[in-house]
């Protein structure tokens, strides 16, 4: 017997709902894609543990005809997004979305499977994501027993940082951190692609001052995943508050910001952007805005128009030097 709407205790919509009793029901992003060959794209997806300490995955995608090609390709490490509370690197939205970077890009993608709350409360998301870095620096030194298609496949000179929404905040961090850090030595991380960058603040901006009803549903997405006194002027979500890391500490040369018109998060895009041109910075930045769209609407239809074109200027992104 389901519960009733009676025994819900606590409602974060679109996501999840929580009951009295305690029980969780996640309402998006628990579909499952089994990983293998997609014949649609060619891209051939396998799934390994990479952190044995916490069980954390990460699902791999190739192009099929490259596997025994001598050919370097770049690297992309992906974080998907889910607000930090739902999805996985199975969800079938991103499984065939990434199937056709992949298929565009001819490159190498690392998914990592985060744990999410909150089950495991945040910070855990960003630990597992930087320990997922330095698993990939791990692979650069290219000794037997090793993951081959690392070993064989992957330029560790063209490392890219690329995640939408919450995976956007991820990589961000993940590139702040990179800099002053001694943990990475064998890598070189190239750039970020930031899509739909899930960033907020307690005060409002652009979209967010007229459309209340969505201000106030991610206001409440972080305030459940991340309570604290700070709200959501917490540096981990809030890039732009004082306080927060300085964008001059990105351990990159270009960061391509993607973000849609109709996105409540849009506004947050073009600040992010707009910073990261202002800042002591020393790399080059760029922003693409797609017309007519919602957030992360190139993972609900890869396969349309707009969505291929998103892709195409992410692919061309990854491999311009």
């Amino acid at each position: 017997m389901n519960p009733s709407d009676a025994d819900v205790s606590l409602e974060v919509p679109p996501y999840l709902r929580v009951y009295k009793d305690g029980t969780l029901e996640r309402l998006a992003g628990t579909q499952v894609a089994p990983s293998g060959f997609d014949p649609q794209t060619g891209v051939v997806s396998k799934d390994i543990v990479i952190i044995p300490q916490t069980g954390v995955s990460a699902r791999l995608y190739c192009l099929d005809k490259e596997i025994n090609d001598p050919q370097k390709l770049p690297i992309v490490l992906y974080f998907h997004g889910g607000a930090f509370c739902i999805s996985s690197t199975s969800d079938p939205f991103y499984h065939n979305s990434l199937n056709a970077l992949v298929a565009e890009a001819n490159i190498i993608v690392i998914s990592v499977n985060y744990r999410i709350a909150p089950e495991f409360p945040l910070p855990t998301a960003y630990e597992d994501c930087w320990d997922a870095l330095k698993w990939v620096d791990s692979q650069a030194v290219g000794n037997d027993g090793l993951e081959p298609w690392l070993k064989d496949k992957a330029d560790f000179e063209r490392v890219y940082l690329v995640g939408d929404s919450a995976g956007a905040n991820i990589a961000h961090h993940m590139a702040l951190r990179a800099e002053s850090n001694s943990d990475l030595n064998l890598i070189k991380l190239n750039g970020i692609g930031s899509i739909n960058p899930y960033f907020w603040s307690e005060k409002p901006i652009g979209l967010e001052v007229t459309d209340p009803i969505r201000k106030a549903m991610v206001d409440k997405w972080w305030n459940y995943v991340c309570p604290s006194d700070k709200g959501c002027d917490d540096l981990l979500i809030n890039p732009f508050v004082d306080g927060a890391p300085s964008f001059a500490n990105l351990a990159c040369h270009k960061i391509l910001v993607l973000i849609a018109e109709k996105d409540i998060l849009r506004d947050r895009g073009k600040l992010y952007y707009e910073k990261l041109v202002n800042s002591e910075w020393k790399g080059t930045a760029e922003i693409f805005e797609t017309e007519g769209e919602d957030h992360v609407f190139h993972i609900f239809d890869p396969n349309c128009q707009k969505a291929k074109i998103l892709i195409k200027r992410l692919a061309s992104f990854i491999n311009r030097q």
